[in-house]
């Protein structure tokens, strides 16, 4: 079969969404090699984020002068006439969209809803910002024959907030990236430690350096422990409250900044990581926590919401508004070898419902669903 992608985020995103739909062309075209993947991008990109480059996937741009002055024309409608001319039979949003017109052209729609947050949490999120979601992902929901939410969490959202029937929507959990699953050399291991000054032993915490994933509680938790906390991730103005934080209490040297590592360092960090730490408020799903899992590193994160999904039966969880709870976990497991151990081991079996084949199988079938 021809499926044909949104890929915007493939082609320009770095993080969370790019990542996410970067992994399903990945996946896909590796295991079910006979289907074509057309990647719809609407301008060349001036990095190198993602290679059309099997013999199955390809990149298509917009093809005449209008549609390549006026972009998001061609991402909203243009796109369907290229999408008839190149026989696709299935339409994959990969972030919350679709063009207008795929039935008229009898083309199906599948749409992916990673969260709606905008909605829970509405103060985080400025007036507009709110109404152009809303209308988008509504009209995305209403349009597709199957929406796919990336957790029970997000599927339960879509149903309140959307007003979707039960039916129509679809969990499909996200994968992890190959490299978090190596295993890499004690060479490797302490070029990163020496590159990045990471102390012998830390606490890891990644992920944008934002309101909503709640980093200051980690520093405030570990303000009378013997630890070194690491913060990767780009960092935005709540960045001021920590660093604020802890020049008040003359933290400097038990909390390091980092950003731009690459993916195989950033590996290499979780594996060198004593712990990992995600007190987040709120997520879709939470893609840090199964990274952690496969680089055999225990987890503490939030008790409700969608965490336990990713997190499974063997991490610890915590009131992510409660420092002093988080303090007494982390404690617990610096102190306690043997549960660090067991946690590994039992977080790294549970981890294995997240591999490529797993994934791969059910959005085939999803698709094959479809399509009959």
């Amino acid at each position: 079969m021809n499926i044909g992608y949104e890929a915007k985020r493939i082609f320009h995103n770095k993080t969370g969404l790019g990542n996410y739909s970067r992994d399903i062309i990945r996946i896909l075209s590796h295991h079910y090699s006979n289907n074509s993947y057309f990647l719809y991008n609407p301008k060349t990109s001036d990095q190198i984020l993602f290679e059309a480059n099997n013999s199955n996937v390809f990149e298509k741009l917009p093809s005449t002068k209008f549609t390549k002055k006026f972009k998001n024309y061609w991402r909203q409608k243009g796109i369907v006439d290229d999408l008839k001319r190149d026989n696709i039979t299935l339409f994959h949003g990969l972030s919350g969209e679709l063009p207008v017109g795929l039935k008229k052209k009898h083309i199906k729609s599948i749409v992916t809803i990673h969260d709606l947050i905008f909605m829970r949490y509405p103060k985080l999120y400025s007036f507009f910002d709110r109404k152009v979601y809303y209308f988008k992902f509504k009209k995305a929901a209403q349009a597709a024959d199957k929406i796919i939410a990336i957790s029970q969490q997000t599927k339960d959202d879509i149903i309140t907030y959307l007003k979707v029937e039960p039916s129509k929507v679809e969990v499909i959990y996200q994968g992890c990236h190959s490299v978090f699953k190596d295993s890499y050399t004690n060479l490797e291991k302490k070029e990163v430690i020496k590159r990045y000054n990471l102390p012998a032993k830390f606490i890891l915490n990644v992920g944008t350096i934002e309101e909503r994933k709640n980093a200051l509680t980690i520093v405030k938790s570990i303000k009378d422990i013997d630890t070194t906390l690491v913060l990767i991730g780009k960092e935005t103005s709540y960045s001021k409250k920590i660093r604020d934080y802890i020049e008040d209490h003359n933290l400097k040297n038990k909390v390091l900044f980092l950003k731009g590592l690459t993916s195989k360092e950033l590996a290499i960090t979780y594996q060198l990581a004593t712990l990992f730490i995600y007190p987040s408020i709120f997520e879709g799903f939470g893609i840090p926590i199964i990274e952690a899992l496969y680089s055999k590193v225990p987890v503490i994160t939030t008790k409700f919401g969608v965490f336990p999904e990713a997190g499974g039966p063997n991490s610890l969880y915590i009131d992510p508004n409660d420092s002093n709870e988080l303090k007494e976990k982390i404690k617990l497991l610096l102190e306690n070898e043997s549960l660090r151990t067991d946690m590994i081991e039992k977080g790294f079996t549970f981890v294995q419902k997240f591999n490529d084949d797993v994934i791969a199988k059910n959005w085939f079938l999803t698709y094959s669903n479809i399509l009959r």
